[in-house]
């Protein structure tokens, strides 16, 4: 099976193939490249920072991202903030609503004693006395009296997990591209600079370019700067992206002329496609054919040195050094506030039930953490090595008993799976509730060509 992701980010590629098995090539020029987005104006306080994945979005003064929780469609029925009407509350909820599982709403949550109220976990932006809305910034009623910032509606919120400037570990989807795990928090940020027939989404290699519909967008090795060589026996295979009679080129996007009255898309001077043959919307299928590549807008950072993409029976998961599948954790739990359980900072109760019922020594033969070796180490934000404490599951300090070394990402620990015996194995994908879109763990899934992460 040849398989291959094959992103443009201007000049820049990232080919990952089942036969050269290759990484992210990055350098210098290529990390600096950002997606560009659509100046505009803010209040006093705000500006915007360029996040590892997510690309720009919006920070506080000092840098902290800003987040946003909308309305998320549930098993039995709907968990989220509709717009102008903040519910994040300073109350702590005690027990469980019903919405995510077969299981009857009323249950008392795990640590009742101690767990925080939404606001402890996502403080509001408050607005000083006087604020005046400015664009697309409002300020609304929070739950309890305070006059918050919200854009475009929905309330602003910073996260307690956020400790630096581009840190975006709030987002309760540990999985971008992938299914969601409840109603997640995401970051806020301004609109991508795309004329409207086009659209951006997230995945873990960055931020893919789409069509609208969420074709993908495909760019062509033998074009030339503004200039199309797809013609003939091409068009069968790749359909170019024409241009409406009356739009103007903006940003990084041009227009091309293909023939008389025909104009085409080119963004960074190199003209776009769509795959005929595309059975998912969006996926790499197009990058199979030689010569085409997927467009990203933004490049994610690099895997880990030592890490690599391997194939399985069902696409290509990032893995170890040795070739085992690696395994990011989801959990939300089923209250009102829906607040994230992925964290070592978060209740445990979730994931010691689901590996091992309880019992942390378990736990460390189904999902063993993955172990940092001595000599690695991490060349972006996105990846870190920390230390946990098994048997709790907190980060600790390093010299603390019992602790372990330890690969995260997103801040979370990553996993391994027990059952998995060779390369290419992926026996715990999906263990937990709902295929572990609530609660559980998923393959790093690189490419999944069945299309359960949408690629």
């Amino acid at each position: 099976m040849r398989t291959s992701t094959i992103v443009l980010a201007a000049s820049v590629a990232l080919a990952v193939t089942a036969q050269a098995k290759e990484t992210h090539q990055w350098t210098k020029q290529q990390h600096a490249l950002q997606q560009e987005y659509v100046q505009e104006e803010m209040p006093p306080g705000f500006q915007v920072v360029n996040v590892e994945v997510e690309g720009p979005v919006f920070a506080d003064a000092s840098g902290k991202t800003l987040y946003i929780w909308p309305v998320t469609p549930l098993r039995n029925g709907n968990a989220g903030e509709l717009k102008g009407k903040p519910t994040c509350s300073s109350t702590p909820t005690r027990v469980t609503t019903g919405l995510q599982s077969p299981y009857p709403g009323g249950l008392e949550l795990p640590e009742v004693d101690t767990r925080p109220a939404c606001t402890a976990v996502w403080p509001p932006v408050l607005a000083p006395a006087g604020a005046k809305p400015v664009g697309k910034w409002t300020v609304v009623d929070g739950p309890d009296g305070r006059k918050q910032w919200a854009y475009d509606g929905q309330a602003l919120y910073t996260s307690v997990l956020d400790k630096k400037r581009g840190d975006a570990w709030g987002q309760s989807n540990n999985n971008p591209g992938g299914d969601s795990s409840g109603a997640s928090r995401e970051p806020a940020g301004p609109p991508a600079n795309i004329p409207p027939q086009f659209a951006v989404k997230s995945y873990k290699n960055g931020k893919l370019l789409t069509l609208a519909n969420t074709k993908s967008i495909y760019v062509y090795d033998k074009d030339q700067p503004n200039k199309s060589n797809c013609t003939g026996a091409c068009l069968e295979t790749f359909s170019p992206v024409l241009a409406p009679e009356n739009v103007q080129p903006q940003g990084a996007w041009s227009i091309i002329e293909r023939s008389s009255g025909v104009k085409q898309w080119a963004y960074r001077k190199q003209p776009v496609y769509t795959y005929n043959l595309e059975e998912k919307t969006p996926s790499f299928e197009g990058a199979d054919q030689p010569g085409w590549r997927n467009v990203f807008m933004q490049l994610a950072p690099p895997f880990p040195k030592g890490f690599q993409i391997t194939d399985t029976n069902a696409g290509q998961v990032l893995a170890d050094a040795r070739g085992r599948t690696i395994y990011l954790y989801n959990c939300n739990d089923d209250a009102i506030d829906q607040l994230d359980c992925s964290h070592p900072s978060q209740p445990q109760a979730y994931r010691l039930a689901l590996c091992g019922k309880g019992d942390w020594h378990r736990c460390q033969e189904t999902f063993p953490y993955l172990l940092a070796g001595a000599g690695e180490k991490s060349e972006s934000n996105i990846w870190a090595i920390k230390y946990i404490d098994p048997a709790s599951g907190r980060w600790v300090e390093p010299n603390d008993p019992g602790a372990l070394r330890v690969w995260a990402y997103r801040d979370r620990p990553v996993y391994l799976c027990g059952r998995d015996k060779a390369a290419g194995d992926f026996e715990c994908d999906g263990w937990g509730e709902f295929s572990a879109g609530r609660n559980g763990w998923k393959a790093f899934w690189i490419r999944d060509v069945y299309g359960r992460n949408g690629i």
